[in-house]
Formats: C-alpha cells, sequence, structure tokens
C-alpha cells in the first residue's frame, strides 16, 4: 500500500528546528556558567558603592548572572517589539 501526500508530514529533524538552534546556545553557556559560579566557594569581600560586605563567591557570581540575563531578556523583548510595530 503506497502512501499519498496527504498522509506522510515530512520531519524535520530536532536540531534543525529554529526553536532549538537559537535556545541551544543558551542551554550551553548557562550549564558552563552555574559550573563555573558553584566551583568558587571561597568568601571575599566586595564593595557595593559605599559599603564593603562578606560573600561567598558563588553568590556574587549568580546575582551578576542573573543581572546579565535579566538585561539580556528586557533587550530581546525591546528589539522584537520594535520590529514588530506597523507603521500606519
Amino acid at each position: 500500500m503506497a502512501q499519498t501526500s496527504s498522509d506522510h508530514k515530512a520531519h524535520t529533524p530536532f536540531l534543525s528546528r529554529p526553536g532549538v538552534r537559537r535556545l541551544a546556545p543558551f542551554v550551553l553557556i548557562t550549564a558552563i556558567a552555574l559550573v563555573f559560579i558553584f566551583e568558587n566557594r571561597e568568601n571575599v569581600k566586595i564593595r557595593l558603592l559605599v559599603p564593603e560586605v562578606t560573600m561567598p563567591l558563588w553568590g556574587a557570581l549568580l546575582i551578576a548572572w542573573g543581572l546579565g540575563m535579566l538585561a539580556c531578556a528586557v533587550t530581546l523583548r525591546r528589539r522584537r517589539s520594535r520590529h514588530t510595530r506597523r507603521p500606519q
């Protein structure tokens, strides 16, 4: 029995899908960053403009990573909304 074109759907390989291609670098960089962050467990003194605090280095790195991810999300949202706007 031969399959007709309506029965057979084209199968796109998983790694060729656009969503996976955009997400893969994020997952790889995040994994490497988290390994680096949690390998640095000693306490350090950090100056926050005026006060000086002592905290684990992994905490400071995690805060910096989180702020970077937040900045990236805000930037991507602004860029996406700018490109979807249509002139009237």
